[in-house]
């Protein structure tokens, strides 16, 4: 065991993706649940073992989720929305996760500024608390059947009622008092573990900016809790970015230790001072959890050594600096990736192996080290001199045409453009469409692999891929859609597709990383200056165009959403990344216009988590950002449409913003939130067209021609038809045939019911 060692959290989908196949397979209803408990039985086992066997000290317990941690901790604080209360045990679980024929799903939104979905609490003054710790004193127990003593992972109370929706219309915070006694009484039963527990407490809404109210919760909930039991030591967990203001609150509390991330937080070292006056325990992320690349052992070293003027050194703890959940798993299966570039990266069990070499060379020194970790050691020194002087890494051509930008916006006004467009087009009010992908079917995606894998040749390939726009495009006719999509059968991911067809993107056979749920991604990774060889798309969306008299839309991916989405190399500012990627977007359009196509939607999906937590941060993100989103589209005429789509977004604080981008036509997820998203479009008098979701797509629920009716009526209390387009509230990959086709005919039909009455 390496001292002081501390990893936040681990990865639970499996190193195969293991959770996620057995997951599925329940939901279809084509295994019991008790193989979904053997899988997570063997993986909690493994994953604990990974990190024993990377002599890794404080390991945890209760991060592993079937589906989401804060979903698992309303679960056990048993905080059930009334319209699940009846349910009981898994088909509570996935019922408020996932939805039912008989109540929608909890709503779902990013957790932070990151990729990660988390379902969001439903909470009301009439709600009675109940609690449920059966889950997480059961997972301690299994681990230390296996001889590993772990520490406790569980959300803090005040990050739970702040990322909360109060369904009553009230302040989460004045139920501040009827959730602390379930907290009280939880820390009671982890007292019975054992002689000796460790609790983290994540409070990562610490590193948002709060108002005097919230940040006077700090020290009586740090107080009350700290007082349960004198066997019970906490460790307060924030990160992403800075808890200068809750640090100062917590060293003034009897907690054990306060974790706070030192990378995406450099302002925390501001706070060395007063951590050591209270001599509480640090513990120090400094290994990237969200990011890819191989930690500068070396630097991280100095650093500590740094730390270590200010701190006792037995009171500093080595961690990620985050969950490693973010990172995929093991670099283990990655057998095709160039020896080169895969010498730069570490995934989450490599970032283990990290942690425990900077233990031992902060802690003992150079001189302790065995061969093997010298070795280990020599090797991570050639691996990042490697990477700083790699020709891979800089081109020069990219660098100029960056640097020689004239045009940033496309000319007109949106008046301009969008009378030319009306008339052009002669779409109606309501017009209907869809975000773009289409189910993804196990025989587009064996068809995709074999052709990656080199078992089926180029003709086959295109031949499966056009026969599925075929369907695709006729089914979308049948039922009446009137602006088309092709249904992406040729991409893997909206991301990944474009990063493989990109110059300085590097891709990986095995980097998943989970979404939400059983939902996993394979993000690309940036690792030097980007360009775009040749068109992307232009072949694929012609070809769909030619299928129909109607208006294919081009789909494309923004350069914030590519951005957001990848592992972007850290040696350069992530908005000249940025703006290198919108000028290869910014090529695509033209190419598409050139080829006939009159719509084109440049998805910006992940613009909002992209936005840093802290206010005093944002107006440089928000400035790059709309700046590389309007360069990219920046070829486009007056009469080519631009859409755009964004995902879970709190609009209020960013309508300015998404103004400022200057889209024709914007589609928004607002299905799990009704119509409080849209209001601000109509309150701030925004002009440009917009496409409410009028249903959730990740639900497996068909929602009825009434209910749409009902929905789409809703929205002209807020927007007139003129501006309004309806649509699903997301791309349609992740469902199935059976799910769709009955979905988006009761949408048409809920549209011809509408329209009669309104037109």
């Amino acid at each position: 065991m390496s001292k002081n060692t501390y990893v936040v959290g681990f990865p639970r989908i499996g190193e195969q993706r293991e959770l996620k196949f057995s997951l599925e397979s329940f939901w279809a209803k084509k295994s019991e649940f008790s193989e979904v408990e053997k899988v997570a039985n063997g993986l909690k086992q493994r994953h604990w073992n990974y990190q024993k066997d990377a002599k890794i000290e404080y390991i945890s317990s209760n991060d592993f989720s079937l589906y989401d941690n804060m979903l698992d901790m309303s679960v056990l604080l048993g905080a059930v929305p009334k319209r699940f209360q009846g349910l009981k045990d898994k088909e509570l679980y996935f019922a408020m996760a996932r939805g039912n024929t008989q109540a929608t799903a909890c709503e779902m939104t990013k957790w932070f500024n990151t990729n990660y979905h988390y379902i969001v609490p439903e909470l009301s003054v009439e709600d009675e608390y109940k609690l449920n710790a059966v889950k997480l004193l059961q997972e301690y127990k299994e681990a230390k059947e296996q001889g590993i003593k772990t520490k406790i992972n569980i959300i803090g109370p005040i990050t739970y009622l702040g990322l909360s929706k109060r369904v009553d219309g009230g302040d989460v915070y004045e139920l501040y008092s009827k959730i602390m006694p379930i907290y009280e009484a939880l820390l009671k039963e982890i007292a019975q573990l054992d002689e000796s527990i460790t609790l983290q407490i994540d409070e990562p809404i610490f590193v948002k900016d709060l108002d005097t109210k919230v940040l006077s919760l700090i020290k009586p909930t740090y107080d009350r809790l700290s007082v349960i039991s004198n066997n019970i030591n906490i460790i307060l967990m924030s990160y992403f970015e800075h808890a200068k203001e809750a640090t100062k609150i917590l060293v003034n509390t009897p907690i054990y230790g306060i974790g706070l991330d030192f990378l995406y937080g450099k302002e925390n070292f501001d706070s060395l001072d007063i951590i050591a006056a209270s001599d509480k325990k640090l513990i120090c992320g400094l290994v990237d959890g969200r990011n890819i690349w191989k930690n500068d052992i070396s630097a991280t070293v100095q650093m500590l050594q740094k730390i270590a003027k200010k701190l006792k050194k037995e009171n500093i703890f080595i961690s990620s600096s985050c969950s490693l959940l973010h990172v995929p798993f093991s670099l283990k299966y990655e057998e095709k990736l160039d020896d080169e570039i895969k010498n730069w990266l570490s995934y989450g069990v490599e970032k283990l192996d990290e942690i425990a070499l900077i233990s031992k060379i902060f802690f003992d020194g150079e001189a302790s080290l065995s061969d093997e970790e010298s070795t280990a050691f020599e090797a991570n020194k050639q691996a990042n001199i490697s990477r700083k002087t790699s020709q891979r890494i800089h081109d020069k051509r990219v660098q100029q045409r960056v640097s020689d930008i004239e045009k940033y916006e496309r000319d007109g006004t949106y008046e301009e453009r969008i009378a030319l467009q009306k008339a052009k087009y002669k779409y109606q009010p309501l017009a209907t469409t869809t975000i773009g992908s289409f189910p993804q079917t196990p025989e587009i995606r064996h068809a995709r692999r074999e052709f990656k894998n080199n078992n089926l040749d180029k003709t086959s390939y295109e031949n499966e891929m056009k026969k599925y726009i075929d369907d695709c495009v006729a089914f979308q006719e049948e039922c009446g859609l009137e602006i088309l999509v092709h249904g992406e059968p040729e991409r893997n991911d909206m991301v990944e597709y474009f990063g493989e067809q990109l110059q300085g993107y590097g891709f990986s056979q095995n980097g998943w990383v989970q979404s939400y749920g059983s939902r996993c991604v394979k993000p690309p990774f940036i690792y030097g200056d980007i360009s775009r060889p040749k068109p992307m798309t232009v072949e694929w969306i012609t070809y769909a165009q030619s299928k129909t008299s109607k208006i294919m839309k081009g789909m494309l991916t923004g350069p914030v959403t590519i951005l957001n989405w990848s592992f972007v190399r850290d040696d350069k500012e992530r908005s000249e990344v940025s703006k290198q990627i919108a000028l290869g977007i910014c090529d695509e359009v033209n190419d598409l216009q050139k080829a006939g196509i009159k719509m084109i939607q440049v998805d910006e999906a992940a613009f909002k988590e992209g936005y840093p937590l802290r206010t005093s941060k944002i107006q440089e993100y928000e400035n790059w950002a709309v700046r590389d989103f309007k360069l990219s589209v920046s070829s486009a005429k007056q009469e080519t449409q631009i859409h755009t789509h964004m995902c879970y977004s709190e609009f209020n604080d960013i309508i300015a913003t998404i103004e400022a981008m200057d889209a024709d036509v914007i589609s928004i997820e607002t299905a799990r939130s009704g119509n409080e998203l849209l209001k601000i479009f109509a309150k701030v008098g925004y002009k440009q067209e917009v496409g409410p979701g009028v249903y959730d797509i990740h639900s497996p629920r068909v929602p009825s021609v009434d209910e749409m009716v009902t929905q789409i009526k809703a929205l002209l209390e807020v927007l007139p038809k003129e501006q309004l387009w309806i649509n699903p509230d997301c791309g349609l990959k992740t469902r199935k045939w059976e799910e769709v086709k009955p979905s988006l005919k009761n949408m048409v039909e809920a549209v011809k019911i509408v329209r009669e009455e309104v037109l």
